[in-house]
């Protein structure tokens, strides 16, 4: 048989083509993996990260809750309601200074003067 020196026959080339797309499919998903890998790792560290953080808050919600609590045990009890102011009958303290006015204990200006301390 007789070979030809020049361009491959069919064979060659096919053989040719199958190992560059063989190589380009092998080195594609070789990069995908790697890109995937490396976006699982990143997912693992921020979900790490975040449940970090969430524990540090709630030990924080925690320990503010401690002290609120400690704080209102040692907190000194309410101060008792003030006393009401005892209502003055205005109709009887009148007739009273009347009283005593009409008796001459008090004059017009002191019983003016009462008067008017009452009525304010």
């Amino acid at each position: 048989m007789i070979r030809r020196m020049g361009r491959p026959g069919l064979i060659g080339l096919a053989a040719r083509t199958a190992v560059v797309a063989g190589t380009a499919n092998a080195v594609s998903g070789a990069m995908n993996d790697s890109r995937q890998r490396k976006a699982q790792d990143q997912y693992e560290q921020e979900q790490y990260q975040a449940a970090q953080q969430q524990a540090a808050m709630q030990q924080a919600a925690q320990q503010a809750v401690a002290q609120h609590a400690a704080a209102q045990q040692y907190a000194a009890p309410p101060a008792p309601p003030a006393p009401a102011a005892p209502t003055v009958d205005i109709v009887a303290e009148l007739q009273k200074l009347a009283a005593l006015r009409d008796a001459g204990v008090l004059d017009d200006a002191e019983f003016a003067a009462a008067k008017a301390r009452l009525l304010s």
